[in-house]
């Protein structure tokens, strides 16, 4: 049987108007969870001592008078110092776009600014609950960066021009990969790439892909360290895949996709350089 998820819903300081919080915790109730709503002008030393002694999982902050960057911290530094820091603390109300980095930096999981659709708001602490406990926290660390996005085109000198000369995109070079029947051109945006496709073949992945569903993005690359390591969980984990170990792909990448039907429809492809991935192999092997 799923737990009951406490939520303490809390107005700091001098605000006087709680009718948005009021609507929160009515929804949150609706939601399934235990709400404890403390009222108004609440210390943060106050609204802490109630979060331990309910024995809360959430902290939901509702500020409107602006001092939410004293009063928010505040709040995660009492936590602390009780050693309740395993409670997590949401805010809301009218906080400044500006304000969010530095209150995220300072220990809010979360700023729900208004409009906020309450069944969000109620997904988001279910997810940071399930997250804490175990049951969706991710199997290894984050990728590093989208390595590029992949296009399928019919035309590959005809696609150069356009993203080069009408997007003013910076051509990296051209490389064709037997292997794949694919014809490639790189594209430098920012940190990442785009790489236009073409088939060699008309037997080939791509031509199939533009036959069946036309031009369009092919798939996303995530680039990623301990590449095997990587596989094996997801498979360990259940997740279907293309390719169990990486192959040689294009640019020197060692490449491995992931199954559509697995990434809600996505084809996912996990890269490394081949000199990393070769180096983690011998490293891996010496352990």
């Amino acid at each position: 049987m799923e737990r009951k998820i406490r939520v303490l819903v809390a107005k700091p300081g001098l605000d006087g108007h709680d009718r948005g919080a009021l609507v929160i915790a009515q929804a949150l109730r609706d939601e399934g969870m235990e709400v404890v709503y403390t009222g108004l002008r609440q210390t943060p030393a106050q609204i802490v001592a109630s979060a331990v002694q309910e024995d809360v999982d959430v902290i939901g902050l509702s500020c409107l008078s602006g001092a939410h960057n004293e009063l928010f911290p505040e709040v995660v530094r009492l936590l602390k110092e009780q050693g309740a820091e395993d409670i997590i603390v949401v805010g809301g109300g009218v906080i400044p776009d500006e304000d969010i980095p530095f209150l995220e930096e300072n220990g809010i999981a979360k700023v729900f600014t208004p409009g906020t659709k309450t069944k969000d708001t109620a997904d988001f602490i279910r997810h940071k609950i399930d997250e804490k406990d175990g049951i969706s926290a991710p199997i290894m660390d984050s990728p590093n960066k989208i390595e590029h996005i992949g296009i399928a085109v019919k035309n590959l000198e005809e696609a150069v021009k356009f993203y080069t000369q009408m997007l003013g995109l910076k051509l990296l070079g051209f490389e064709t990969v037997e292997s794949e029947q694919v014809r490639v051109a790189f594209l430098e945006i920012g940190e990442t790439r785009l790489e236009l496709l073409e088939a060699t073949d008309e037997n080939s992945a791509i031509a199939k892909f533009i036959t069946k569903k036309g031009e369009g993005i092919h798939h996303i690359a995530l680039n990623v360290d301990n590449q095997q390591e990587r596989l094996d969980a997801l498979k360990n984990a259940g997740v279907r895949l293309i390719h169990e170990t990486p192959k040689l792909g294009a640019h020197n990448n060692m490449v491995a996709f992931l199954h559509p039907k697995a990434t809600n429809g996505v084809l996912l492809e996990l890269c490394q350089q081949a000199e990393k991935a070769e180096l983690q192999g011998h490293a891996d092997g010496h352990k």
